[in-house]
C-alpha cells in the first residue's frame, strides 16, 4: 500500500505534548470554531426537522381531495381521501432519498467550489441556500414540490459539511485537531435536541388542540428552519480564508489542480483514499438515513395503536368501532367535530414520543461522537472505526427487533445513538487527513457527498421493502429495517486498506 506524502507538522504545537489541547487554542481559533458549530448544528436542524415532520407532511400532502354527491342532500361536498400507513411509509423514504441525492450533489459541486473560491466564501452560500429552502418548504402544496424544496436544501446542507469541516482542520493546531473535529460534530447533536424539543412541544400543543387548523401539524416546523441565514451576516464580516488554503491557491505549481476532480483521480493515492473512503461513508450513511433515523417511524407505528387506545374515551370514541369507522374516515367520510380532535390529539401524541425518540438518539450520539475522538486519539482511527461499526450494526438491530414499550426508548435508542452517530465524528476527523490542501475540501466532499448519492439508495430500498417484501407482516417497517442492517459489514470489510493517520500532520 503506498504511502501518504507528507511534510512534517508545521502548526506550532510541536513540544506541547502535555499542554491540554484547548489551550493550544487562541481567540480566532474558537471563533472558526463557533462559526462551523453553529453552522454545521443549524444543519443537523434542519435534517432532524425533515425527519420530524415527514409521516405528517406526507399525510397531508398525499390526501385526495375529492368532490361528491350527498345521496341524501343531492348536494356535492368535497370529501378527504386518507392515504395508507404503508404509501406513508413508502413516500417518507422515497422524499428522505431526494433529499439525500441533492445532499450528494450540492457536495460534490461546492466541495469543489470550496477549494476554488475558499471555505468561507462556499459556507456562506450554503447556509443561505438550505435556510432559504428549508423555510419554501413550508409552502409545499404538493408531494412533488416538497421534494424539489427538499433537494434544493439538500444541495446547501451537503455543501456545508465539507468546507466547514475543511476549514476547521486547516486552521487549527495539528495535535488539536482530532478533539476539536469530534467536538465539532458532538455539539451538532445541540442542533437535533434543539428539533426534538421543537417537535416535542408542537405534538403538545396539537395534542391540546391549541393549533389553528390550517397550519396542519408540519409546516410551522420549516419555517424554524429558515433561522440559520442571520449566521450568515458574521461569516461575511469576520471569517478570513485559512493560510494552508491561500497558500495553496497562490502557488503556481499547484493552482491549475485546486478543486479538480481530474487531479482528485489523477493520483493513485488520492484516488485510492476517495474511493476506499466513499465506502466507508456509504456504509455509516445508509445506516442513519435508511435506518436510524426511521427509528421514530417506528415508534409512531408502534405506539399509534396504543394513544389510540388510552385517548379513546377522554373524546367519547367507541374504540371497539374505531377501526372500521377509521377505515371509512380514510376512504373519504368525513369525521365529526369529537372524531376531529381524537385524530389530532393521537396525532399529536405521535409527534411528541417522536420528539422523545430523537432526542434519546441525540443524547447518545453527543457523547457517542467526543467519545471517538477521544478513542481515536489513544488506539487511531482504524480500530475506532472497526469498534464502532461493529457496535452500530448490533445496537440498530436491537432497536429495530425488540422495540415495543416506552421505557426501550431510553434504553435501548440511546446506545443505538452513540454506536451509530460516533461513526460520524469518525468521517470528520478523518477524511480531511486522506487529502492534500489543494484538494481538501474536493476529498472529503467526494467521500461524505457521493457516499450519500449512493446511500440514496438506502431510504428508497426500506421504502420498496415495507410495500413488497414485507408488505404482509403487521409491521413491514421493523423487518426492513433489521434486513438493511447488514449495510455496516461493507464498512468493516473496506477498513483493512485505508491508511491510518493517527500523530501525522495533514498531507501537503
Amino acid at each position: 500500500m503506498p504511502d501518504m506524502p507528507v511534510l512534517p507538522a508545521s502548526n506550532g504545537d510541536n513540544g506541547t505534548s502535555d499542554v491540554p489541547w484547548y489551550k493550544l487554542l487562541n481567540r480566532y481559533h474558537w471563533f472558526v470554531f463557533v462559526v462551523a458549530v453553529l453552522g454545521w448544528m443549524f444543519d443537523c436542524l434542519d435534517q432532524q426537522l425533515f425527519i420530524l415532520a415527514r409521516q405528517p407532511a406526507m399525510t397531508e400532502l398525499l390526501t385526495v381531495h375529492r368532490e361528491e354527491v350527498d345521496a341524501e342532500t343531492g348536494k356535492s361536498k368535497v370529501v378527504d381521501v386518507t392515504p395508507s400507513k404503508s404509501m406513508i411509509d413508502s413516500r417518507s423514504a422515497y422524499a428522505t432519498s431526494i433529499f439525500l441525492m441533492g445532499w450528494a450533489t450540492g457536495g460534490l459541486f461546492f466541495g469543489v467550489l470550496g477549494d476554488r473560491i475558499g471555505r468561507a466564501k462556499t459556507m456562506l452560500i450554503t447556509i443561505l441556500l438550505y435556510s432559504l429552502f428549508t423555510g419554501l418548504s413550508a409552502l409545499s402544496q404538493s408531494f412533488w414540490d416538497f421534494c424539489l424544496y427538499r433537494f434544493l436544501t439538500g444541495l446547501g446542507v451537503g455543501g456545508e459539511f465539507a468546507v466547514g469541516v475543511a476549514l476547521v482542520a486547516e486552521v487549527m493546531p495539528q495535535r488539536a485537531r482530532p478533539y476539536v473535529l469530534s467536538l465539532l460534530q458532538a455539539l451538532s447533536a445541540v442542533g437535533n435536541i434543539s428539533a426534538a424539543l421543537i417537535s416535542i412541544a408542537y405534538g403538545h400543543l396539537d395534542k391540546a388542540n391549541l393549533l389553528p387548523e390550517e397550519w396542519g401539524n408540519w409546516r410551522p416546523l420549516f419555517v424554524v428552519g429558515a433561522i440559520p441565514a442571520l449566521l450568515a451576516l458574521v461569516i461575511r464580516r469576520r471569517l478570513k480564508e485559512p493560510e494552508r488554503w491561500q497558500q495553496a491557491v497562490h502557488d503556481g505549481a499547484v493552482a491549475k489542480q485546486v478543486g479538480s476532480y481530474r487531479a482528485l483521480f489523477g493520483h493513485p493515492v488520492w484516488r485510492r483514499h476517495a474511493l476506499l473512503g466513499l465506502a466507508l461513508a456509504f456504509s455509516g450513511v445508509v445506516g442513519l438515513w435508511g435506518v436510524g433515523f426511521f427509528t421514530m417511524d417506528l415508534v409512531g407505528n408502534v405506539l399509534k395503536p396504543h394513544f389510540e387506545l388510552t385517548l379513546a374515551e377522554e373524546h367519547g370514541i367507541d374504540f371497539e368501532a374505531w377501526p372500521e369507522r377509521n377505515e371509512e374516515i380514510q376512504a373519504g367520510a368525513a369525521p365529526n367535530e369529537a372524531e376531529k380532535k381524537y385524530i389530532d390529539s393521537v396525532a399529536g401524541s405521535v409527534q411528541t414520543w417522536k420528539g422523545y425518540t430523537s432526542l434519546m438518539i441525540n443524547f447518545g450520539a453527543f457523547f457517542g461522537m467526543y467519545g471517538f475522538g477521544l478513542l481515536t486519539g489513544r488506539i487511531g482511527r482504524k480500530p475506532s472505526f472497526a469498534i464502532a461499526l461493529v457496535a452500530a450494526g448490533i445496537s440498530t438491530a436491537t432497536v429495530f427487533y425488540f422495540l415495543d414499550s416506552f421505557w426501550q426508548i431510553f434504553v435501548l435508542v440511546p446506545i443505538m445513538g452513540v454506536c451509530q452517530l460516533s461513526l460520524f465524528a469518525g468521517y470528520a476527523i478523518y477524511f480531511p487527513e486522506l487529502f492534500p490542501t489543494h484538494l481538501r475540501s474536493t476529498g472529503t466532499s467526494f467521500c461524505y457527498n457521493v457516499g450519500r448519492f449512493v446511500a440514496a439508495l438506502g431510504p428508497y430500498a426500506l421504502g420498496m421493502m415495507t410495500t413488497s417484501v414485507y408488505a404482509h407482516t403487521d409491521e413491514p417497517l421493523r423487518w426492513a429495517g433489521l434486513t438493511m442492517c447488514s449495510v455496516f459489514l461493507i464498512g468493516l470489510f473496506v477498513l483493512p486498506f485505508l491508511p491510518e493517520t493517527k500523530d501525522l500532520p495533514l498531507p501537503e
